[in-house]
């Protein structure tokens, strides 16, 4: 999984770098952690960026906090930066020997849009697989276009469609990923 900050847009539609939100490290670890995700990638080309995220890394791997909350410490653990998506794409090529296909959710419905429960099929099926997240007004435009698959936004209010990503990948890694209970008579 993959929470990107560039190529992200705003809210005219221009693409922009975002910036690391630390609470987005911490909490999407956590999330991650739970839901079983291998391992969750923080992009960003801003050197500055890299260094907030590895000092949240450093505090809670090796630092006080990695004694003070060793279920954290197990979840930032699966915490890796990297300064581009092709950066991410290429390393987990090299781990698993297989290119990985894309999942992305979006906020938007397209013509090529899938359900949650086919997401799930796909997943079944064995990756390797990268799950995108965008962060400030959502990924740019081609990365969408570009994705294995598009995930059906997530439908809240109608008057209303603006979760914190942080919100929106634990509605998704449930749906995606939580051990669901058969059907009953």
């Amino acid at each position: 999984m993959a929470l990107v900050h560039f190529p992200v847009i705003n809210k005219q539609g221009e693409i922009v770098t975002s910036s690391v939100t630390t609470l987005d490290v911490h909490d999407i670890a956590r999330i991650s952690r739970t839901y079983g995700v291998e391992t969750f990638y923080v992009v960003t080309p801003l050197p500055a960026q890299q260094a907030l995220v590895q000092r949240i890394m450093d505090h809670w791997l090796t630092g006080y906090g990695a004694e003070y909350n060793p279920s954290r410490r197990e979840a930032l653990g699966r915490v890796r930066m990297a300064p581009t998506l092709d950066a991410v794409q290429e390393a987990i090529t090299r781990r698993t020997g297989r290119a990985p296909r894309t999942l992305v959710p979006d906020a938007r419905r397209f013509a090529r849009s899938i359900s949650y429960r086919r997401g799930r099929e796909i997943l079944a099926e064995g990756g390797p697989f990268l799950l995108l997240f965008g962060t400030a007004w959502g990924l740019e435009p081609g990365l969408v276009e570009r994705a294995d698959w598009i995930l059906d936004p997530i439908e809240g209010m109608p008057d209303y469609n603006h979760l914190p990503v942080r919100a929106a990948v634990a509605i998704i890694l449930d749906r995606l990923l939580a051990p669901r209970e058969a059907p009953g008579p």
